[in-house]
């Protein structure tokens, strides 16, 4: 890499970072902001759905506006959203404007994260420099939702929860002051139009279908406030696939979505998504509601999962060279990392268990961004510069639905098996619940990996002769 390109690489991941970070840094504050700002027990989860809303439901839009007006002007307006989104937050003192902050910082992700990406994979060539900067993303991304809930313990308990909205300010100044100098000016298409009913269509359908789905979290999955969301957001959803095959200039060319590597690469990201999230989840219920950790205990374990993030993201490009090719790689990491959650089912009610579940934890957290890196190079290769932003608004659409609904159906999960255990004690069914959640989750990945390697490999041998 040229310095140039380093101090680009370095910003574009600070940026990720940061927002990394906002998904779960709020996640360990929730019962004390609850408290003092008067948050109804049902309500709490807003807190971490508002942001998950918006920024499931606005980035494929995003990411194709930052096709169409230029990517750095996108990702300078979405780290100004962020900044004054942020400051709110910290100075709130109700819940109303509490909420609507949160939507802001979802919105600001919506609009940074694509064009982000957008500028990343446009910086560098398609080959090894593009996949060791998308190994270190992959690696920022999971190694800042993991310290999100590390620093929010910290900060909550030393200080207090506003400085988990304040931290973004100077770091959100800096990015603005320092981008302009090292990005270089984004083309617009000329002539080209935004798909206003596409962008309606998805938006509004991919809210209510990420709505829908943290209910069934809370209601479960037969409960009305569940099925009715759904239902309404895949009708949207198969309105917007009508939408853009007659609109003259679709928001998301199906053709892009027909290319296997998009569709199936997508797919093994999702996997990848849902079981981490899932994952940590489960953990965090293992190590407190079984184990008898504290909260502060618990997030300070998870420093072992973000180093194993860490390192998958640093060598996840010599794994491209190894394996040869990135899709090779996607299918690696989701074995990997299917069958190290799935071990985990085996895990006991004590104490004796926390090392081998905290190893097991690391190499499916490394395997996890392996996976990330081998999706990311097969969702966004062999696709010009001008429809980059609109990949990576793909592959960050995957990225924000996934890690909101790996939670709720998991939970789901658990919950069906602890209240089918009636006789057992509280912890012996948790203890049960927990581990045939954490058993569904990597047979999950697991049979992804399997079905991405098939569609994929199957495309590539049909491709050869031709070629």
């Amino acid at each position: 890499m040229t310095r140039r390109q380093k101090l680009v690489l370095v910003l574009l991941l600070g940026a990720q970072f940061t927002l990394a970070v906002d998904f779960s840094i709020m996640n360990v504050a929730v019962p004390v902001i609850g408290r003092e700002l008067g948050f109804a027990q049902e309500n709490l989860q807003w807190i971490a759905t508002a942001f998950a809303l918006s920024a499931a439901g606005f980035s494929l839009l995003f990411g194709r506006i930052a096709d169409l007006v230029g990517a750095r002007k996108i990702f300078l307006a979405g780290l100004g959203l962020l900044t004054a989104a942020s400051l709110l937050g910290g100075l709130v003192d109700s819940a109303g404007p509490l909420l609507a902050a949160r939507v802001a910082q979802g919105l600001a992700t919506a609009m940074v994260t694509p064009a982000g990406l957008a500028l990343l994979t446009t910086s560098f060539p398609e080959g090894p420099l593009r996949d060791r900067a998308l190994g270190l993303n992959g690696a920022m991304l999971s190694a800042g939702f993991t310290c999100g809930a590390v620093l929010g313990g910290l900060l909550t308990d030393t200080l207090s929860w506003r400085w988990g909205f304040f931290i973004n300010v100077p770091i959100g100044i800096l990015l603005i002051v320092v981008a302009p100098m090292l990005l270089k000016k984004t083309q617009p298409q000329r002539g080209s139009k935004l798909d206003i009913p596409g962008a309606v269509a998805v938006s509004a359908g991919l809210i209510a279908l990420v709505y829908g789905i943290s209910q069934a979290g809370e209601h479960g999955w037969g409960n009305a406030s569940t099925l009715v969301p759904l239902a309404i957001g895949a009708l949207l959803l198969v309105a917007f696939g009508l939408i853009e095959l007659r609109a003259p200039e679709p928001l998301a060319p199906l053709h892009i979505l027909s290319r296997r590597s998009v569709s199936w690469g997508n797919i093994g990201g999702a996997a990848t998504f849902i079981g981490f999230t899932a994952m940590i989840f489960l953990l965090t219920l293992y190590l407190q509601d079984v184990l008898g950790y504290s909260p502060m205990s618990t997030g300070l374990t998870f420093g072992v999962l973000g180093l194993g993030a860490f390192l998958g993201g640093v060598t996840a490009p010599r794994w491209i060279g190894v394996l040869g090719s990135s899709h090779a790689v996607l299918v690696a990491g989701l074995l990997t990392q299917g069958i190290a959650a799935g071990v985990l089912y085996f895990a006991g009610g004590g104490r004796g268990w926390l090392g081998p579940v905290l190893a097991l934890a690391f190499v499916s957290s490394y395997a996890h961004v392996v996976a990330i890196v081998g999706f990311m190079v097969t969702a966004t290769s062999g696709l010009p510069n001008e429809q980059q932003g609109l990949a990576t608004g793909i592959t960050t659409l995957t990225q924000q639905v996934s890690i909101t609904i790996g939670i709720p159906i998991m939970s789901a999960i658990a919950v069906a098996q602890i209240r089918s255990m009636k006789t057992a004690s509280a912890k012996a069914a948790t203890l049960e619940g927990i581990n045939v959640a954490i058993l569904a989750n990597g047979l999950l990945l697991v049979g992804i990996a399997a079905l991405v390697g098939f569609f994929v490999h199957r495309r590539r041998t049909h491709a050869t002769p031709s070629a």
